[in-house]
């Protein structure tokens, strides 16, 4: 009887599993076929793989300075989030004082408002903006620096690490800022790690706010050249699937890599 439930597990796991893929197979053995028969709904692989590629990158949309745009963004806003959360997080949880948690409750109330209410208000002040105005990477990056969800996530994790080992550092002479580099940051490698991929997606696909913000083709985005290409009068289905997978490929890389890290940090391990 045991065994016999072990095996309708595994079928209905298995059959949950191809479900789940199945977009992103159907992405894949798209990418090899013609419009027309995208269009009809066809499974079979085809041989248009390599000229479908072709078309993507020798097109006027400048589909691979999009891909090196949205790494540049995505790279360093991950990078200066991560500094500016953690450090954010890290000091609201172990520095006390009468007015830090109610400016923390005030931070949370943030993340209930919309980002839709926020687009006019940010547009108009990086149009005032003369270094880092419209048009700009900054123009993406800087709203993204430091979220109120990232800040509250570094603080929450903040709560498992082992207090015993700052004062320990005090001890040997660390001043906080050593503390901070040499001893928080190594221990909680398993945070820094999910924060990390968190950012990276949200960076890497984000569509709104640079829709708005960039005006110029060459600064674009992949996800915008995307958009740019399905709203044509005459769709290349198989070119914007090619698109679609390679845009895909580097957060599922990132992913994959550093998956056993994402699970330690969104649990709250510590990490010596």
């Amino acid at each position: 009887m045991k065994k016999t439930i072990n095996i309708l597990k595994y079928i209905f796991l298995t059959l949950i599993s191809l479900i789940s893929i199945f977009p992103f197979l159907w992405m894949i053995i798209s990418m090899t076929n013609k419009s027309i028969d995208i269009s009809r709904g066809s499974l079979v692989p085809g041989t248009r793989l390599f000229e479908n590629i072709k078309n993507l990158f020798h097109n006027n949309l400048n589909f691979g300075t999009s891909l090196i745009n949205s790494a540049k963004i995505a790279v360093i806003t991950t990078i200066l989030a991560l500094i500016i959360s953690s450090i954010a997080g890290y000091g609201f949880e172990i520095y006390r004082s009468k007015l830090r948690d109610k400016i923390f409750g005030i931070l949370l109330l943030s993340m209930m408002v919309p980002f839709a209410s926020l687009m006019v208000p940010l547009f108009r002040m990086f149009r005032s903006f003369k270094i880092f105005g419209l048009n700009t990477t900054a123009s993406v990056i800087i709203p993204s620096v430091s979220t109120a969800f990232l800040i509250f996530f570094f603080r929450q994790n903040t709560k498992s690490f082992p207090k015993d080992i700052l004062e320990a550092g005090r001890i040997d002479g660390l001043n906080e800022l050593q503390i901070f580099l040499k001893i928080f940051i190594p221990t909680m490698k398993s945070t820094y790690a999910a924060a990390a991929i968190i950012t990276f997606m949200s960076s890497w696909n984000n569509y709104m706010w640079p829709l708005i913000t960039l005006q110029t083709p060459s600064k674009r985005t992949a996800p915008l050249i995307i958009s740019t290409m399905s709203s044509s009068y005459t769709p290349d289905y198989g070119m914007i699937m090619a698109g679609i997978v390679i845009t895909t490929l580097p957060t599922a890389l990132i992913f994959f890599l550093m998956q056993k890290r994402f699970v330690e940090g969104m649990l709250g391990s510590v990490k010596g």
